[in-house]
């Protein structure tokens, strides 16, 4: 039996008078690929900012790694890494250098030893002495989630981690994500991309006005497609139809 690692349990968060998370809840296993999938505004960044320690919730509770976000936000940050929307990397630097300021920053015992441990991991030693601002997007965001893996985090956020990118970008970022999965990290994603949720992720959550609409494998989704929409589809449905079913059928709901 795997053991839950990430646990969100009824999640609230307003802005103002804006209502951005009205009660979520989900578990992630360690060693899962876990998506949070929802459009802009969904409240997919609120969420993860939240089990990030950035944010605190307004209700509920949330624990990461055996740890509570709001009685232990030190522990919590001890055990995961973070990579948002737009890349950490400073282009002055090289990718070494990227790499080597934060291995002396987590008081690594041998920064240099970290860095080129990373540098071939993602496969940019060829790159190291370049400086960052020379990359390509997906070189780019692959440096950025190196840095996010100095000292070894249990857990990685990964908030949009192809937006901007270019297919072939995306599909090296798709690479690395898959890579680090297998050697045992957990990762929550987030994603607007109902094609990179398909793609890489073990269970999906789809995030919809700031609730929980449907949440399971790919597989367990594709049973909550309306029958009656089924019969005139020959093949099985994508998550794109999956997702847009559930999103009207709460729409009409409500």
């Amino acid at each position: 039996m795997k053991k839950v690692i990430i646990k969100a349990t009824r999640l609230e968060k307003s802005f103002k008078k804006t209502e951005v998370l009205k009660g979520v809840d989900f578990e992630v296993e360690r060693g899962e690929i876990f998506a949070l999938l929802g459009s802009n505004g969904a409240g997919k960044t609120t969420t993860i900012q939240i089990l990030a320690t950035l944010l605190k919730a307004d209700n509920g509770s949330a624990n990461v790694s055996g740890f509570d976000v709001l009685k232990s936000p030190e522990k919590v940050r001890e055990h995961i890494s973070l990579t948002g929307q737009f890349a950490a990397v400073d282009g002055l630097l090289t990718g070494k250098e990227n790499i080597l300021l934060i291995a002396k920053l987590r008081g690594e015992k041998n920064p240099s030893q970290t860095a080129s441990d990373l540098l071939n991991r993602f496969g940019l030693e060829e790159a190291a002495e370049r400086r960052a601002d020379t990359y390509s997007g997906g070189m780019t965001r692959r440096l950025d989630i190196a840095m996010s893996l100095v000292g070894s985090p249990d857990v990685i956020f990964l908030d949009e981690p192809t937006t901007g990118l270019d297919p072939e970008g995306r599909i090296e970022v798709w690479k690395t994500i898959k890579a680090l999965s297998e050697e045992g990290k957990t990762i929550l994603l987030t994603t607007q991309y109902l094609e990179e949720a398909e793609q890489l992720a073990d269970k999906i959550a789809i995030l919809h006005s700031g609730k929980i609409i449907a949440n399971g494998t790919l597989d367990e989704l594709k049973k909550l497609f309306p029958p009656a929409e089924i019969e005139y589809v020959e093949k099985q449905p994508s998550l794109e139809e999956i997702f847009l079913a559930i999103i009207n059928e709460k729409e009409e709901v409500k």
